[in-house]
């Protein structure tokens, strides 16, 4: 999973109108989104596997990978790319077993190691740690420090994301302490130019 560096957008139903979503989305991977998390926790199916369809048929016109948040069965009826997991959703193993060796399964680690350690060993593709700064989607979310990206650098052989309050001023930082992925929803999916909003991460990977 070396390519597995730069922008990972996750999208956030109350950021645009349903209608929108595809064309927002497509904005960010134009301004150089190299993965995208479908978000949604409604409780509509219907909807949802509508949204995630379509999203995943964008990906793949475009080179990019769809990952697919807590909802293995949708990942694997729309043929996405992958999974994101929380510390109460599917264990790895299981969702290996669905979802085949390909699939990339992400692992979100809060601010603990022992749980970034126990993913790695399990065959997680890669690991989340967040939140590092307030943030507006999950705000009540533990705070995570520049030295676990560090530490996960070092000593584990997988990628690592920061999540959590992430923009393209404050993420320099995270990446230089060792973050592969800068995770972020409010600063691209909330702008008004989402694809230049994108594109100014690309600055921030290249330093």
């Amino acid at each position: 999973m070396g390519d597995l560096r730069g922008l990972y957008v996750i999208t956030d139903a109350r950021l645009q109108p349903a209608e929108q979503l595809v064309t927002r989305v497509r904005q960010a991977i134009e301004g150089g989104a190299v993965l995208v998390q479908y978000r949604d926790k409604s409780n509509d199916p219907a909807l949802r596997e509508q949204q995630a369809g379509s999203l995943v048929e964008l990906c793949n016109a475009l080179g990019t990978k769809l990952i697919i948040n807590d909802d293995v069965a949708l990942a694997v009826n729309i043929g996405a790319h992958g999974v994101h997991l929380g510390h109460d959703d599917t264990a790895i193993d299981r969702a290996r077993e669905q979802l085949g060796d390909e699939a990339i399964i992400g692992v979100s680690c809060y601010n603990q190691w022992a749980l970034a350690q126990r993913a790695s060993k399990a065959g997680a593709d890669y690991i989340a740690f967040g939140r590092f700064f307030t943030s507006r989607t999950k705000p009540d979310a533990v705070a995570a420090t520049p030295a676990l990206l560090t530490q996960a650098r070092r000593e584990l052989d997988i990628p690592v994301a920061a999540i959590g309050g992430i923009t393209a001023d404050n993420g320099a930082a995270l990446v230089q302490a060792g973050a592969d992925l800068l995770a972020v929803v409010q600063d691209v999916f909330a702008a008004a130019d989402v694809r230049a909003a994108a594109h100014r991460y690309q600055a921030v990977f290249a330093a």
